[in-house]
């Protein structure tokens, strides 16, 4: 099978370890610095070729990825100036960002009578999956462009699901990542809760490891709580917190109530307007200790620095 020549936008945490498998795979690559120009130079180095902008890049390429923060920037790499539409040239393009799906689905319309294909593909896991090629992706769109895109999906993903048209994966990544966020609003609530009664984090998690409420969150969570490892789950409060967000808006226009959703998105405003918000999912824990006069945990001399 001859190869598209893939594009990859959106080198940091989760997309350096995408991309260098997409290259690993044999696919040609053509990758985009954006502040960090370390991942860029490694994957050139690996074979990889370097575009300076993303029209450049859709010049090139037939498929291009992309793993920004949302859409905002989204919509800057495609409709901006020298942005993969301004090429003129019909492309695939794959978006593994945390969109707004009502953005998406706009989108993916406007793009369609210019020849331009968007699917959605956000994921699920950690930068440890996307390194190891072991990723969740949630894809949108029609059977015919998902299935021209799967063997590129393939490449950094150990399960991917067709969730339905294009805006559909990434409306269930803002209903995972509810369920991912409200976890870790709920640890750190009840684990403030268990130290105001005298009960330390390692009696709390003698009870949950193992059981019922034991899960791979918790345990990437309880890394950071026990082993105070920062590695644990390299995802911003910020993040969460505008994943939170998008929730709210998809809530308010489907015209759903949705308390618990906003009583989570308030934990992450709360740490994010404290100047915390370039702090780990995880270290929520420790705002919401400290919100309630509970002093943080020691790291461990090892793990000084995230």
């Amino acid at each position: 099978m001859t190869k598209s020549n893939v594009g990859f936008i959106g080198l940091g945490l989760m997309g350096q370890g995408m991309a260098a498998n997409i290259l690993k795979k044999g696919w040609p690559l053509s990758v985009m610095a954006h502040r960090n120009r370390a991942p860029v130079e490694a994957l050139v180095a690996d074979g990889a070729t370097e575009a300076k902008t993303p029209r450049a890049m859709a010049e090139q390429c037939d498929i291009i990825v992309l793993c920004v923060t949302g859409s905002p920037e989204v919509l800057s790499v495609i409709e901006g100036a020298d942005g993969i539409a301004s090429a003129g040239k019909p492309v695939t393009i794959v978006d593994c960002s945390t969109s707004d799906p009502s953005v998406t689905t706009k989108l993916a319309e406007s793009l369609a009578k210019k020849g331009i294909t968007l699917i959605d593909a956000p994921l699920s896991r950690t930068p440890a999956d996307a390194a190891a090629g072991t990723l969740d992706v949630m894809v949108g769109g029609s059977e015919t462009d998902v299935r021209r895109v799967w063997p590129v999906l393939e490449c950094f993903a150990g399960r991917i699901v067709h969730t339905g048209p294009t805006g559909a994966g990434h409306t269930m990544k803002l209903l995972n990542n509810f369920l991912s966020m409200g976890y870790a609003a709920l640890y750190s609530e009840a684990l403030m809760l268990g130290r105001k009664a005298g009960l330390t984090p390692e009696v709390f998690d003698s009870v949950i490891r193992g059981g019922r409420m034991d899960c791979p969150f918790y345990q990437t969570f309880f890394r950071w709580v026990l082993e105070r490892d920062p590695n644990a789950h390299k995802f911003a409060i910020r993040n969460g917190f505008k994943d939170m967000s998008y929730l709210a808006g998809f809530a308010n226009a489907s015209g759903a109530a949705n308390p618990i959703g906003a009583a989570v998105r308030n934990s992450f405003a709360q740490a994010v307007g404290a100047g915390r918000g370039e702090d780990y999912v995880p270290m929520l824990s420790d705002f919401i200790a400290e919100a309630n006069g509970i002093p943080p945990l020691p790291r461990r001399a090892s793990f000084q620095t995230h």
